[in-house]
Parts: structure tokens; C-alpha cells; sequence
């Protein structure tokens, strides 16, 4: 599995370089890059997701993306990759078929305003309580979490989602 091949990779090269992402600042080793998606996959577990959900990864290639990617098979998770060139409409269409209950985005992208795209398709959402929405229009989404540090009315900081894993015990995540 990703999970097992990410951990024998950690316990024979755990302190050679993993990732680098120039752009964010971000150079990890592989032991922390495996510290990083266990925290984020932590995060994920205490917003009430489980074995199953479906996450949505809205954003170009960034640090977040790659971990979302690992810490969704690091609990079973099932990641859906959400085309950063999608426009509204066809968020709409991917996250009606796909039935998230997390969403993962960049606030914005080129020309893209992910952020304003997202508050025109979910009205609910600068009144709802962070990791608690309630949507007519997707039932099964509860959670959008944005990769900036301070998250807009409704929404969640990656930062502070994986922050909340941090003292998560590996084995809590088996």
C-alpha cells in the first residue's frame, strides 16, 4: 500500500531529502514529510471523516496537495482530484457526483478566485460553523479547508487541520 511503501522508504532513507517545493519554502526529509502526512491525516480523522469519504483536492501542485494525497491512503480515504482549471460549474458537476465531505483548495489559481467560487456555489457557507456545514446543494460536505493561514468565514486552514494531528499517535490512525 502508499502507506507501507511511504514507511519503508522513511526507515531506510528517512533523513535523505523527500520533497522540495522552492516556490513555499517547504524541504522535507522523508521522516518529515511522513510527521507532516500523519499530522495531516490526524487532522482529517478529528473533522469526523472516515475509511470511505471522499476528499476533493482543488489546487495546483503544492506542498498541501502532495500530503492530502498521502494522508487520504493513510486512512483509507478516497481522494478525488479536482482539475485546477475547472471553472463553477464544474466544481458543481464533480462535487455532485462525487459526494465529498471534505474539500481541499488553494484560495486561487491563475486567474482563478477559488475561494469566491466556492462562497457562489455554497451559500451556506460563510455562516456555518468550520468543519460542521450543512449544504442543501452537496449533503455529504462538511468541511472546506483552504491552504492559506488564516481561513475565510466557514472554512478551515490547512495549517490548523493539521495542527489538530499533531499529537495524534501513529497507531491512532491504523
Amino acid at each position: 500500500t502508499i502507506p507501507e511503501c511511504l514507511a519503508q522508504t522513511v526507515s531506510r532513507f528517512g533523513d535523505r531529502p523527500a520533497a522540495v517545493f522552492s516556490a513555499q519554502g517547504i524541504s522535507w526529509t522523508y521522516a518529515e514529510f511522513a510527521r507532516e502526512v500523519d499530522a495531516l491525516a490526524g487532522g482529517l480523522v478529528r473533522l469526523g471523516l472516515k475509511k470511505g469519504d471522499r476528499v476533493g483536492v482543488w489546487a495546483p501542485n503544492c506542498a498541501e496537495w502532495l500530503l492530502a494525497q498521502f494522508a487520504t491512503a493513510r486512512i483509507g480515504l478516497i481522494l478525488v482530484n479536482i482539475n485546477p482549471a475547472y471553472r463553477s460549474f464544474e466544481l458543481q458537476y464533480a462535487l455532485e457526483k462525487t459526494g465529498c465531505s471534505a474539500l481541499i483548495l488553494a484560495s486561487s489559481f491563475k486567474s482563478s478566485n477559488y475561494v469566491d467560487m466556492v462562497r457562489d456555489l455554497i451559500s451556506e457557507l460563510p455562516r456555518a460553523k468550520p468543519g460542521s456545514l450543512k449544504c442543501k446543494a452537496f449533503p455529504n460536505l462538511r468541511s472546506v479547508i483552504v491552504t492559506e493561514d488564516v481561513a475565510p468565514a466557514g472554512m478551515l486552514s490547512f495549517a490548523d487541520v493539521v495542527d489538530w494531528g499533531r499529537d495524534m499517535a501513529s497507531a491512532e490512525l491504523d
